[in-house]
């Protein structure tokens, strides 16, 4: 191979190096005026449309506060808010989370301001809503005690040997006797027992609306399940989703996986077949299998 001949070929003559220059510099040139240079087309401001936005921004602001204030409120328990209530009444995606947060822990809001720490809504918007809030008989009847400042006594709080009543007979007269059951708490474990028949087991009160921990453990003391009897029974096997969902235990949605299961596996045969049926709640098995017929 020839080098020199091959070297030839970068050899440039003054020409050819002034040449290369002058296009190196005006590479550099257009690349600075590329950079530096806005092409882009000058936006041009139109008075029409930035009047109409600013009228569309007021108009929007007064359908956010016509929201609440076009809404007829009616007394109602904050702890039971859904996300298009708490919508309606102004509160924010954030605080609606909160609630619902706070009380799939199994907790509840007994106060306004217990509502209001729980959700950081804010002074106007509790001030709005505040009013109507309705909370249990039963703390109701707490607060209105602690506000006079008056002990009273409990029905239990004596040295005398209690009474143990059956639940199953017992009326509505005798569970206002106890300490922290109102007239309409009272009737709540009545209708509740007369959608079962009869109670089989005192934990059952755990479902009614309205009953506290302190209430609870009164109605132990004076209660107990001492009959059974017109226990309204169930068959798993031949109900239809209309007749399942009529259970207390059983809402629309469990009935229709129900339904589901036995037209896949067949017949339930025993309470070990209920564990296999989507939703169904696990630890009240043993007491709903008493109201079934398989």
């Amino acid at each position: 191979m020839n080098f020199k001949s091959f070297f030839a070929y970068f050899l440039f003559s003054k020409s050819h190096r002034t040449g290369l220059l002058v296009l190196l510099i005006l590479i550099v040139v257009l690349q600075s005026i590329y950079f530096f240079v806005d092409f882009g087309s000058p936006i041009k401001t139109n008075p029409e449309k930035e009047k109409w936005l600013a009228i569309q921004t007021e108009i929007d602001s007064l359908k956010e506060l016509a929201r609440f204030e076009g809404t007829r409120l009616y007394p109602f328990n904050p702890n039971y808010i859904s996300d298009y209530k708490g919508y309606k009444l102004g509160m924010s995606v954030q605080e609606i989370d909160r609630l619902i947060a706070f009380r799939n822990e199994n907790k509840f809001v007994n106060s306004g301001e217990e509502f209001q720490k729980v959700t950081k809504v804010s002074d106007s918007l509790l001030s709005r809503i505040a009013p109507y809030f309705k909370f249990p008989d039963w703390v109701n009847e707490k607060r209105k005690s602690n506000s006079i400042s008056i002990y009273r006594t409990p029905v239990f709080a004596t040295n005398e040997k209690l009474v143990e009543l059956d639940i199953n007979t017992a009326s509505l007269e005798d569970l206002v006797k106890v300490y922290g059951i109102g007239e309409v708490i009272a009737q709540r474990i009545l209708s509740f027992r007369e959608s079962l028949g009869s109670f089989v087991a005192m934990e059952q009160l755990n479902e009614v609306w309205g009953l506290s921990p302190e209430v609870l453990v009164n109605l132990n003391k004076r209660f107990k399940v001492k009959s059974l009897f017109g226990i309204k029974k169930v068959n798993i096997n031949n109900a239809s989703i209309k007749e399942l969902a009529k259970f207390p235990y059983f809402k629309y949605t469990l009935a229709k996986q129900i339904v589901i299961y036995r037209s896949m596996n067949g017949a339930i045969i025993e309470t070990a077949d209920l564990t296999k049926i989507k939703g169904m709640p696990n630890d009240k098995i043993k007491i709903i299998a008493l109201y079934l017929d398989f």
